[in-house]
C-alpha cells in the first residue's frame, strides 16, 4: 500500500500530464484547427493561470519559507525569481523553436521540421510548469508548511490550462499532414517533459532542503518568462485582442480560487 504522501505525489505528477493528453486527443474529434479568436482566448486563459500560480502557489510561499529573515525575507524569492528568468532565457537561446502564429523560428539555426520546432516551443513552455508542480510536492514531502490541498490546487490548475495546450499543438500537426495518431502523440510528448521536470526538481529539493524558497521562486520566474515572452504576445495578436485579456482574467481568477479554496 502507498502512503498518503506517495499517493499524493503520484497524482500530483500525473494530473497535469492527463490534461495535456486529453487536449491532444482532440485530433480524434475535430477536423480543423481552432479559429484565431478561440486560440487567442485559450492562450490568454493559460497565461492567467500561470501568473496566478506564480504568485499564490510559488512566490508567496517562497517568502513565507524565509520568514526567519524578517524584513529580508524577500531575498531568496528575488534571487530565485531572477535565476528562473535566466534559465528560460538560456533555454530560449539554445533551443530551435517556433511559436504559434510566427513565421520565423527562434534559437540557433536548424534544419528541423516546422512541426518539430513547434513541439519544442511547447516543450520549453512546459518545463517550468513541471518544475512548479515538483517543487510544491517536494515542499509537501519535506513538511515545509505546504499542504496536500495547496499542491493539488496547482496540479489541477496546470492540468486545466494544459488541456487547450495539448490541442493547440496536436491540431497544427494534423493540419501539417501528420496522421491523427502521430498528431496525438506529438501533443502528448510535448507534455511528457512536465513529470520529468517535476521529478528532477523534487530530487534537487530533497538534496538541499534549504533551497526550497529559491526553487519555488525559480519556478515562478521561469513561468512568468514564458507568459511575457510567448503567451501575452500571442493572445494580443490581431483584432479583438480583448478576448485574450478577458480569458486571462478568467484563468487568473480560477487559479486564485483553486489555490485559496484548496490551500
Amino acid at each position: 500500500m502507498l502512503n498518503s504522501n506517495t499517493a499524493n505525489l503520484l497524482w500530483g505528477l500525473t494530473i497535469p500530464f492527463i490534461g495535456t493528453s486529453l487536449g491532444a486527443a482532440s485530433v480524434f474529434l475535430m477536423n480543423r484547427q481552432f479559429r484565431q479568436g478561440v486560440r487567442r482566448g485559450l492562450t490568454g486563459f493559460a497565461a492567467g493561470v500561470m501568473v496566478a500560480a506564480s504568485i499564490w502557489s510559488l512566490l508567496i510561499p517562497a517568502i513565507g519559507q524565509s520568514a526567519s529573515l524578517g524584513k529580508l525575507s524577500f531575498i531568496p524569492a528575488a534571487v530565485g525569481f531572477w535565476l528562473g528568468i535566466a534559465f528560460l532565457l538560456l533555454l530560449d537561446s539554445v533551443t530551435p523553436h517556433l511559436h504559434q502564429e510566427s513565421e520565423k523560428a527562434e534559437g540557433p539555426q536548424s534544419r528541423l521540421a516546422r512541426t518539430t520546432k513547434m513541439v519544442l516551443a511547447v516543450t520549453i513552455h512546459n518545463i517550468p510548469e513541471g518544475m512548479a508542480v515538483g517543487v510544491l510536492y517536494a515542499a509537501l514531502l519535506s513538511g515545509s508548511g505546504i499542504t496536500a490541498s495547496a499542491a493539488l490546487a496547482l496540479s489541477l490548475g496546470i492540468a486545466i490550462q494544459n488541456f487547450p495546450e495539448g490541442a493547440i499543438i496536436s491540431m497544427p500537426l494534423l493540419a501539417a499532414g501528420k496522421s491523427r495518431p502521430r498528431a496525438f502523440w506529438g501533443g502528448v510528448l510535448s507534455g511528457a517533459v512536465e513529470p520529468a521536470a517535476a521529478l528532477l526538481t523534487i530530487a534537487a529539493s530533497r538534496a538541499a532542503n534549504l533551497a526550497l524558497p529559491y526553487l519555488l521562486s525559480f519556478s515562478a520566474g521561469a513561468m512568468l518568462y514564458v507568459v511575457v515572452e510567448e503567451l501575452i504576445p500571442e493572445m494580443s495578436q490581431g483584432e479583438h485582442s480583448n478576448t485574450g485579456v478577458l480569458m486571462f482574467a478568467v484563468g487568473f481568477t480560477l487559479m486564485m480560487i483553486l489555490d485559496v479554496a484548496l490551500g
